[in-house]
């Protein structure tokens, strides 16, 4: 497979400004087990950030709190100096204690040092877009979108996203700074996020789903009928769903990442699209 892999998925533009494939490879599980610590196989890790440029992909999602850092390092380290048009996403907002512990801190002096660090990590002068990765009770939400506010007007982020929002909190975010992306989770079995997804249509927000590839009994269906497997048939119908869909597929794998990316041409009926839901 070429670069046409994740162009079939078509585009979307972010910020009015930044026009990705719509099929992007969320960096996640390149870190090791349970999303921490270096990945048991660190050359594979590259292989996959470079093989995923190679099929097309052009919009690349991450975290500070992935190994925690060793999904933003690997990428620099993979793909430094990176080619034009590549969009790098980054997240802050969460912490990691421990292995298999994950906790909010929106303090605005927690978000600058963790753009600060991602900006580092990526060897960016600025971030395209930084996401705040969760609302922590315990902090206004005023006051964490405030402060990548701050960070967008110093040019230190292009753009807001944000991630784990509902209607209401994305509604207070708006009001304080452009938000241009939304990522929530959102697949087969899980439609919680329906009403922000449809929000974001009707903005122009790209909506982004996390944990995509849970299947049930229509996927299993369709994907027979197609001979195609689940994960490729619930991409094709993420991708299907909505324009403002961009599915960010993860992997540690080349062999599967290019499994993912084969979905892009996999064409779904109305039918099958109704069928799922």
């Amino acid at each position: 497979m070429n670069a046409a892999g994740a162009t079939r998925a078509g585009t979307l533009t972010l910020g009015g400004d930044l026009t990705v494939n719509r099929l992007g490879f969320g960096a996640m599980r390149i870190a090791g087990p349970g999303v921490w610590g270096e990945p048991r196989d660190s050359s594979e890790a590259r292989r996959v950030l470079r093989r995923a440029l190679e099929l097309g992909i052009n919009f690349l999602d991450t975290a500070d709190s992935y190994g925690p850092e060793v999904s933003e390092r690997l990428i620099a380290e993979s793909l430094y100096p990176y080619p034009p048009g590549l969009v790098i996403a980054t997240k802050g907002g969460l912490v990691r204690p421990a292995p298999g512990q994950w906790a909010a801190d929106g303090r605005p002096a927690h978000l600058r040092a963790a753009c600060e660090g991602s900006l580092k990590r990526l060897k960016l002068a600025r971030i395209d877009v930084y996401q705040l990765h969760r609302v922590d009770p315990a902090v206004a939400l005023e006051d964490s979108i405030g402060e990548l506010a701050r960070l967008r007007q110093e040019g230190k982020i292009r753009h807001v996203g944000v991630s784990n929002f509902s209607v209401r909190e994305l509604e207070r975010a708006r009001r304080i700074v452009p938000v241009v992306s939304v990522q929530n989770r959102y697949n087969v079995g899980d439609r919680t996020s329906e009403d922000v997804l449809r929000v974001c249509e009707h903005a122009g927000l790209a909506f982004i789903p996390w944990a995509p590839l849970a299947a049930a009994q229509p996927v299993e269906r369709i994907a027979a009928e197609h001979a195609v497997g689940l994960q490729q048939l619930t991409i094709a119908w993420l991708l299907a769903k909505s324009p403002a869909m961009l599915p960010i597929p993860g992997t540690s794998s080349v062999a599967h990442l290019e499994q993912n990316v084969a979905a892009a041409q996999l064409r779904l009926s109305a039918a099958e699209v109704a069928a799922i839901g």
